[in-house]
């Protein structure tokens, strides 16, 4: 069977939102293809290297390509969404994310079991230490105490093996206590509202602005189990100031949190607590005034690779 691989040249700081937007289009596979991640495994004291070229020792700013794969037959129509959705993404960064040049190329390929060879590479990821994310295709034996969340094969961007969201994952451990009540704005696949759930949250209240991400969330709340907890709203935020939280999240650009300051803490309690990621270090102090102006404080700052995460209480 044919396919049209679509290739978009980006940055190592864009490629996970790039990729996102793929996933929207697909579910014949995404994928990234970043020097940096080979740095990564480089350095992590679990993996050994018989042999690694010395230039691939410190991060680089280089192009990082990222592809799907589309169906034959809507492959122009689709591709010509990918790329308005990404220069939309773009745009909502205000400039906060490099995105590199966004030239696309498309190309068909053969595919007849190129996916299962894909699928081969995911393995289950331990966050912290309860949370673990399993593909639905991978056979995993729960272990005492473990949170397990499984991911659909069409999930992408909120894995956890980005470090935005792997450190909302490991927050929420700390936070999440049985009966709470959880609220995540800017939901995407909805795994932060999952694992919340997971954790003992009463309930979970999800929103997204993307359609795509709202029917995506259900699905994955379906799929784990969780649905009865969970509500899933197509909405900036919830309508419902009534509706207070124990623990909000959002995981976006620091500029979207910034324009969301003065509106989410309506929904907090006043012993809550507000998990804030998606920031870089250029944006770390706009988004802590922004929030402060509001009478929150910062008990708690969090970083992996160039991204940062808050914890704010009243």
């Amino acid at each position: 069977m044919k396919y049209t691989e679509l290739t978009v040249h980006t940055s190592s700081e864009g490629s996970e939102l790039v990729a996102d937007v793929m996933w929207n289009y697909t579910t014949h596979g995404v994928t990234v293809c970043d020097v940096n991640d080979i740095i990564s495994l480089q350095r992590d004291s679990t993996v050994y290297w018989d042999y690694m070229d010395e230039s691939l020792i410190e991060p680089k700013k280089t192009d990082v390509l990222v592809k799907c794969f589309l169906s034959m037959e809507s492959a122009d129509e689709t591709a010509r969404r990918i790329m308005r959705d990404i220069g939309d993404r773009k745009e909502l960064s205000a400039g906060e994310i490099d995105f590199g040049t966004l030239e696309s190329i498309k190309r068909v390929i053969e595919g007849d079991d190129w996916i299962d060879v894909w699928k081969k590479h995911f393995r289950p990821l331990h966050i912290g230490a309860r949370v673990v994310i399993v593909p639905e295709w991978i056979e995993y034996k729960k272990q005492t105490d473990e949170i397990i969340v499984t991911l659909d094969s069409n999930m992408a961007f909120g894995t956890g093996e980005h470090e935005t969201t792997s450190m909302c994952l490991e927050l929420l451990q700390d936070y999440v206590k049985e009966d709470c009540v959880c609220i995540d704005v800017g939901c995407g696949s909805g795994i932060l509202g999952i694992a919340a759930a997971k954790l003992g949250a009463k309930t979970c209240y999800l929103t997204d602005i993307d359609t795509i991400a709202v029917e995506s969330a259900k699905h994955n709340c379906m799929k784990n189990g969780v649905s009865e907890r969970v509500v899933v709203a197509h909405s900036n935020l919830l309508d419902n100031a009534e509706i207070k939280g124990d623990v909000v999240f959002a995981n976006i650009t620091a500029e979207v949190l910034n324009l969301l300051a003065p509106s989410i803490p309506k929904n907090m309690k006043r012993d809550g607590a507000l998990i804030l990621s998606g920031i870089i270090e250029s944006r770390l102090e706009l988004v802590k005034k922004a929030y402060e102006a509001m009478g929150l404080r910062v008990v708690k700052q969090c970083k992996k690779g160039e991204w940062f995460a808050l914890v704010l209480t009243f």
